[in-house]
């Protein structure tokens, strides 16, 4: 088989979103930036969206720009957590200059086979040697051009790669919309409970001023209680492989490992991680390590408020009228229904396992990645022949 080498934007047109502040709307076209692309695809938590109108004005097909995104081209974050690559299938969707667009020239190489690469350790140590920025780093179109490109010049060849990783990905695609519809059916099951107030014998309950008979309001801060603290692992030294997962506030579940134990959290109840910065909350069941700056740990200090519905409850705060800021003290200022035993006991009852299912996929999909990782540099390095 022969290998080529070329630099990206000679097997490639490039180019990025809108440069212009653009009016979003609460529902409409989808509108990325650099925070939606992650190493695992799109995150949809904390979608914006624009107009029609919008997107016509600013996204059209040129000549000599790379700008709409259409079919199978690729999308790459560019700014910050730099790295996050997903291929557009058949949405319309808008872009900020925050992800570039990689079109590949499928005479030469095929967009999923360049997906492939990008995620690769060859091309991310390129990437980390060249790019710019201190406290929020960033790659621009001109240096990414340069990136070394290896691929086979048979196209068949390629395919046959792409369908060996493909098939890991397809397996975790099927794990995480299980995952969704699982983290779904407890929230709809929360906000029956919890904001309609149709728990298990409202009928007979009577409610003054939305709070039942025998519950309360109370502060998030007054019922949440203390972590003890452990070493907490600098971004720096994040492994990719390690005996103990990290968790800090990125939308990543897992950022990274460690093998130091003195960093272990672990207190006998699953710990919510809140992000200061990012507003993100993880509901974690295992011992891990606490990442970097703005992770905020959280478990409640009330037996008739389990860990699952404190979750569930933290979930349903809005804090994004505070937009960049410090938001755990904005967080801690909210209130929620605290019920009584009885009820807090059933609810749980029936949250828990829910949440222990989506813990179980999430490892496949967590040994999955290991595998499809482990395998992805020997195939594009030629080291495994198909």
């Amino acid at each position: 088989m022969i290998w080529k080498k070329s630099e990206l934007s000679k097997i490639s047109r490039i180019g990025d979103g809108a440069h212009a502040s653009l009016k979003r709307i609460d529902f409409g076209i989808p509108y990325l930036t650099a925070k939606n692309i992650t190493k695992s695809g799109i995150d949809y938590s904390n979608m914006d969206y624009i107009s029609e109108g919008i997107y016509n004005k600013h996204f059209k097909e040129k000549s000599n720009a790379l700008t709409k995104p259409k079919k199978d081209d690729i999308l790459y974050s560019i700014i910050g957590s730099i790295g996050g690559v997903y291929v557009v299938r058949d949405e319309k969707i808008g872009i900020s200059s925050s992800v570039a667009i990689f079109r590949a020239d499928i005479n030469k190489v095929l967009p999923q086979y360049l997906a492939y690469f990008l995620k690769s350790p060859s091309f991310d140590a390129q990437v980390q040697a060249i790019k710019g920025g201190v406290a929020q780093g960033f790659m621009s179109l001109g240096k990414l051009g340069t990136v070394n490109i290896s691929y086979p010049d048979d196209i068949e060849y390629q395919n046959r790669i792409i369908d060996i990783l493909s098939s890991y990905d397809d397996l975790i695609e099927n794990n995480q919309k299980q995952i969704k519809l699982l983290e779904e059916a407890a929230q709809r099951l929360y906000k029956e409970w919890f904001v309609d107030l149709r728990f298990p014998g409202h009928e007979d309950v009577e409610i003054v001023d939305g709070v039942p008979e025998e519950w309360n309001k109370e502060l998030i801060g007054n019922i949440i209680g203390k972590v003890s603290r452990t070493k907490q692992i600098k971004t720096a030294d994040y492994l990719l492989e390690g005996s103990i997962p990290i968790i800090d506030q990125s939308r990543d579940f897992i950022a990274g490992y460690t093998n130091e134990n003195d960093a272990i959290v672990n207190v006998g109840v699953p710990v919510i991680v809140f992000g200061d910065h990012t507003r993100i909350l993880k509901y974690i069941q295992f011992p891990f390590a606490k990442g970097a700056d703005g992770t905020q740990l959280i478990i409640s200090d009330r037996d008739n408020m389990p860990q699952s519905l404190l979750y569930l409850s933290l979930i349903a705060v809005d804090l994004s009228n505070y937009h960049y800021a410090r938001h755990f003290k904005y967080l801690k200022a909210e209130s929620v229904l605290v019920p009584t035993q009885k009820i807090a006991d059933e609810f749980d009852r029936l949250v828990s396992p829910m949440f222990n299912q989506v813990q179980k996929l999430r490892d496949k999909c967590n040994k999955l990645s290991q595998a499809r990782d482990r395998l992805l540099p020997k195939l594009m390095s030629g080291e495994i022949e198909v």
